[in-house]
């Protein structure tokens, strides 16, 4: 009788179907005549394509935004890219709370893998403190960013301001700039410094992660008193954004005026992990510049944030690993702690799985299309790293490789683990071990 016993979803489940379910919701209203401007369907594939980058929080689309999409469109769009950031079981705990339902352990625990929270205890608190600050941040970087948008286009300008800060701060690069120019993304303003570091900084904010921000909140200045993965964060995070806008600086954007240089080299140095927007035509960079977007579009954001990639934890475990075994140290460690061997065995296969998906996808979009291969790893790149920076080729790609972007898109935004774990959740451990033999590497 035990076979047909009633099997309970895992954690890990659960987010993965939740995911898929916003993304199929998403895709039957966009493919309703009057989400696009025409006021016709839009092909199942497409509407697909579009609710999976919102949802994912990607940016790649097939359509220009602005002009296709229509005021409902859009707002589906922004729906999407609002549930996909703050997470899909973060925003199904906000209704149960504000509903006034108890939320039992099984939702908690499902609450602490999708936040990547460190334990169960006050996860309720930390999810209600994540609404909070989201709406808070989203908000106030509308306000600032609307004088300016309103100076351009008018009233519309609010909803714009709106759109936008959404979609920065949850790293998702859609953008409403397409009446001035088909994906265009923010090109056309490039030298305005308001719309430059509000971008920039909802970008930053929204991708380092909400138990940092909680270590921010709790500790507020007194670094010691920070969880060693919120220092990890901070470290890692300012060396991935100071060292490429250096490159930028002095490698790229020759022509410009010193004060633009510095504006595009940040922007460009900050837009990789995860959000998607670019103030540049990327296709003017060198192979060098874009090769360096690449390796920054892999590695994404933090855990627990709206970001995607392979993390910055992973490649700052990653890299003290090798130092530590470059010095013949038996362990990693951080701030004056050892990281537990399951957790270098996680970076590392976290890190294989972006570079085979990566190079896997690249070269079969290549193989497909007939595009230069780094013009395609770059898209690939961007899909799995949910990041929505574009050589140009996505809309004109074929089915099959759309397929590929919409899978990237998908492992990218839940993760690799979780997808793992989701489907050997089954399995057992055994007992029984095969016997050690030592294998020479290197």
């Amino acid at each position: 009788m035990r076979r047909f016993e009633k099997k309970k979803l895992t954690s890990f489940q659960i987010i993965v179907l939740g995911f898929f379910g916003v993304i199929l919701f998403g895709t039957v209203l966009l493919m309703l005549p009057f989400s696009s401007r025409e006021g016709v369907g839009t092909p199942a594939l497409e509407a697909l394509f579009t609710s999976t980058s919102a949802v994912c929080v990607t940016g790649l689309v097939v359509h220009d935004t602005a002009t296709y999409w229509s005021a409902f469109g859009q707002f589906v769009i922004l729906l999407l890219i609002q549930i996909g950031g703050m997470g899909v079981i973060t925003v199904a705990a906000s209704i149960a709370m504000i509903s006034g339902r108890k939320i039992s352990l099984m939702q908690r625990s499902t609450m602490q893998e999708a936040v990547a929270a460190p334990k169960v205890g006050g996860i309720v608190r930390l999810t209600s403190f994540i609404i909070r600050t989201t709406l808070s941040i989203e908000l106030l970087g509308a306000v600032i960013m609307a004088p300016v948008f309103c100076r351009d286009f008018g009233i519309k300008g609010l909803w714009m301001a709106l759109f936008h800060s959404v979609s920065a701060f949850c790293n998702a690069g859609f953008d409403l700039m397409g009446t001035t120019g088909a994906f265009s993304s923010l090109t056309g303003y490039a030298t305005e410094p308001v719309i430059n570091l509000t971008i920039m900084a909802l970008i930053v904010t929204g991708g380092i992660g909400f138990l940092t921000w909680d270590d921010f909140r709790s500790n507020g200045l007194h670094w010691h008193k920070y969880r060693m993965q919120s220092k990890v964060i901070l470290c890692t995070t300012a060396i991935l954004l100071t060292v490429p806008a250096v490159y930028f600086f002095f490698f790229e954007f020759g022509a410009l005026e010193p004060g633009e240089r510095i504006l595009c080299s940040l922007f460009q140095s900050v837009t990789p992990r995860t959000a998607g927007f670019n103030t540049v035509d990327l296709t003017s960079l060198q192979e060098a510049g874009q090769s360096i977007l690449i390796l920054l579009m892999l590695i994404g954001g933090s855990p627990g944030s709206t970001a995607g990639g392979m993390k910055t934890t992973t490649i700052a475990v990653l890299f003290a690993t090798g130092l530590s075994t470059f010095r013949r140290k038996e362990n990693t460690h951080f701030f004056g702690r050892r990281i537990g061997d399951d957790v270098v065995k996680n970076a590392a296969t976290i890190g294989l799985l972006y570079i085979v998906l990566f190079f896997g996808g690249g070269l079969a979009i290549s193989m497909a299309e007939g595009f230069p291969m780094l013009t395609c790893l770059f898209e690939a790149a961007s899909a799995v790293g949910t990041v929505g920076l574009s050589m140009g080729i996505t809309p004109g790609l074929g089915i099959a490789s759309r397929m590929i972007l919409i899978l990237l898109m998908f492992f990218g935004r839940v993760g690799g683990l979780t997808l793992i774990f989701a489907a050997l959740s089954g399995t057992q451990k055994q007992a029984a071990r095969f016997p050690r033999e030592k294998i020479m590497v290197g």
